[in-house]
């Protein structure tokens, strides 16, 4: 059932109606809000005492644009009919040309839809530091409402263009610069100050803005051109293509061509895999947040506001970074001062490169780097709220840190570890803290990656779990809950492509071919190319750690080990399945054929010794099923709350193509049915590798998904 919004209309002596979206949290725009909204303009527009109209938000937000569901159900049922008529029939003929002004009074943010109609007022008067933002493309449409016309006419075609590729937000005071506000209040003031705009525009005081009409600040047509074109070369993704034709059509042919076009090319994208997939990945990162038997039982998280890092190295070092870039007080121990230098010159280093990519600048990084302390001694570590230990995989070495920070902490600070690979009962055993230990398991580097694994064990309580979630919210990660496990649950469900090109190369499949097949899929590199770049001796680490764990289907291969007895080590020595120089593009190196070729030699599993003919389409399902079949046991043993939470593992953990909506989403659209088919012959073929899993074959004997939906 639809949500019910609120829309009010009060009309004051003055003569203005001031009209206010009710719709709790965001003032998000369902289908009757919207119907609602014509009404009231209309009511407005036809009434003899109403002069001018002022668009308002309950609550300190002004509105965070179409409520998501409305697009749900669109996707639910294929039909783009139940999509609003909002861009002309309100925007246009109620809001622009309904022949009262209209004034937006902005607080909190403009965000989508909310944006648009401010952009269809007359004016825009905001208070300090609201949001605004097109964020739309990150959805895969693009806006519906006019927003890829009069955001152009207003900032200009290069900011609008950065603003809606992004989909990043500015505030009201850059807004102000730009031309997008008109003027800037305090929250007591919005209304009084909205309403006297308006009637300034009735009187001739104020001009009477049609935004859609305005052609000054988009410059000289020829400019605007060459600004999509280059935008083109930046952004090829096909709805990011549709938005620049959008732009453009409104530059060559007018803003109302341009509205007309936008509206046709949005209900063609709101149905794309593409739109389907994002929204998936929206809706399930809202979701990993919420833990049954957890969240849902009145725990009000406690406020963690220091920490300690143990141990400086690479993942010490970027843990720090991230930490205190979330403006957390942060200690770092270390065993001596050569390694404590050297960690806190790492996490200097880590934010000057934030500086020179523009992403901080000077003054901001010394104000980050000022939160930053560093001990040798554990007593400095008594009044922290939590301690996050990240040194290296050495069981006795964790134990004993756990030992001694439970001495000198307080009986409430956390304990978390960072490993990978070591399970946390193990690690807590000497101690009496069972209850507040936890796994935090960041990816590389920790200070950029977003994914973060909340590892738990029987004993950790729910308050400390609830801590922690809004702990790594404060991070600006994206947190998931897991149970402990060999690899957690991103390791754990792609470990088998770490195994699945090393199996095709043996099988006599072109490695280059594979990178390939993958890349153009959307992963960032190939497998080889990933081997090369991470290093052989991490490589071999995490096969070795998965064929201990599941020895019944781990494919083990001489491949690697091959390469480094050839005097191969990736990019480290700047030879491997590709070369690599200074300041070139890395090539592939065929003369690595024959390399794989004695691996061929000693697996023996190509049939026949020939290599196997396989169409891109079989590569990518060889190497990506396996994924999907281990993640349907990280599913039926539990280990995730829900399988979305793999989705969202795959996107943020391992950069699977977002789009697609993760790894589990994506295989619900190939179908259960056809992925165990496939699974099952291969296993015949080549091995107990592609033997499918109990999960997936009851799935797929009963048509069922596997779950991608959140």
């Amino acid at each position: 059932m639809a949500k019910k919004a609120s829309i009010n209309m009060e009309i004051g002596n003055d003569g203005v109606a001031v009209i206010t979206v009710h719709n709790p949290p965001v003032n998000a725009l369902t289908l009757s809000a919207l119907e609602e909204l014509k009404r009231c303009y209309q009511e407005a527009i036809d009434s003899d005492t109403v002069k001018a109209i002022v668009l308002s938000g309950a609550d300190g937000r002004f509105c965070g644009g179409l409520d998501i569901s409305v697009v749900e159900n669109v996707h639910k049922h294929g039909d783009i009919s139940l999509l609003p008529d909002a861009s002309i029939g309100l925007v246009v003929n109620k809001m622009e040309n309904g022949k009262k002004p209209s004034v937006a009074a902005i607080q909190g943010f403009a965000l989508g839809g909310g944006l648009e109609l401010a952009m269809g007022c007359s004016a825009r008067i905001a208070t300090a530091k609201a949001d605004l933002g097109l964020p739309e493309l990150k959805l895969g449409v693009i806006p519906g409402c006019g927003g890829t016309q009069r955001l152009p006419r207003l900032v200009g075609t290069s900011k609008a263009v950065d603003m809606l590729m992004s989909s990043k937000t500015i505030t009201s005071e850059e807004g102000k610069e730009l031309g997008l506000i008109d003027a800037i209040v305090s929250s007591e003031e919005l209304l009084a100050v909205a309403r006297c705009w308006a009637l300034d525009i009735v009187e001739g005081r104020q001009p009477h803005c049609n935004s859609l009409e305005k052609t000054d600040k988009l410059g000289p047509k020829d400019e605007s051109l060459e600004i999509l074109k280059s935008a083109r070369q930046r952004y090829r993704a096909p709805h990011y293509s549709a938005c620049l034709d959008v732009i453009e059509e409104g530059i060559i042919s007018g803003g109302f061509s341009g509205v007309l076009k936008e509206d046709k090319v949005f209900k063609e994208l709101v149905l794309s895999n593409t739109a389907k997939g994002l929204l998936h990945v929206f809706l399930a990162e809202r979701a990993t947040s919420k833990v049954p038997g957890v969240t849902d039982i009145g725990l009000k998280p406690r406020r963690i506001e220091k920490v300690a890092v143990v141990g400086g190295g690479l993942m010490g070092s970027g843990i720090a970074t991230a930490l205190i870039m979330s403006n957390m007080n942060v200690v770092v121990k270390e065993i001596n001062h050569e390694y404590l230098l050297k960690a806190m010159k790492s996490v200097e280093a880590n934010l000057q490169g934030l500086v020179t990519r523009g992403q901080l600048n000077q003054d901001k990084m010394k104000r980050t780097l000022s939160l930053l302390k560093g001990t040798l001694d554990y007593e400095d570590l008594k009044d922290v709220d939590m301690v996050i230990e990240a040194v290296n995989e050495v069981v006795s070495l964790k134990q004993s840190i756990f030992e001694d920070i439970e001495k000198v902490c307080s009986p409430d600070c956390i304990f978390a570890s960072n490993t990978s690979t070591i399970s946390l009962d193990v690690i807590g055993e000497r101690t009496s803290s069972q209850d507040r230990i936890l796994g935090i398991h960041l990816f590389s580097p920790a200070h950029v990656m977003t994914l973060v694994e909340i590892v738990r064990t029987e004993n950790t309580s729910p308050q400390v779990i609830v801590d922690v979630i809004r702990f790594t919210k404060t991070m600006k990660k994206v947190p998931i809950v897991v149970k402990n496990c060999t690899g957690f649950a991103v390791n754990r469900s792609f470990f088998p492509y770490m195994q699945g090109p090393d199996l095709l190369a043996n099988l006599g499949v072109d490695i280059f071919r594979v990178d390939r097949v993958i890349t153009e899929f959307g992963m960032r590199l190939g497998p080889f190319q990933l081997q090369d770049l991470s290093g052989y001796g991490i490589f071999l680490a995490g096969v070795k750690e998965f064929v201990a764990a599941f020895p019944d289907r781990a494919f083990q291969s001489p491949l690697v080990q091959l390469m480094v007895e050839n005097g191969r080590e990736g990019k480290k020595n700047g030879k491997g399945y590709y070369t690599y120089k200074k300041g070139s593009k890395p090539e592939a190196d065929h003369s690595v054929i024959q390399v794989v070729e004695e691996s061929m030699r000693f697996t023996n599993i190509a049939p026949g010794g020939k290599p196997i003919s396989v169409t891109d389409e079989e590569i990518l399902e060889m190497i990506f099923f396996p994924v999907v079949n281990e993640a349907c046991r990280v599913i039926e043993e539990g280990i995730v709350v829900r399988a979305s939470d793999i989705d969202i593992a795959s996107v943020h953990g391992f950069k699977f193509p977002s789009e697609t909506g993760g790894v589990m989403f994506w295989a619900d659209t190939i179908g259960s049915e056809y992925i165990y088919s496939k699974l099952k012959t291969w296993h015949e073929a080549y091995g107990d590798f592609y033997k499918p899993s109990t999960f997936l074959e009851q799935r797929a004997a009963k048509g069922l998904p596997l779950g991608g939906s959140c």
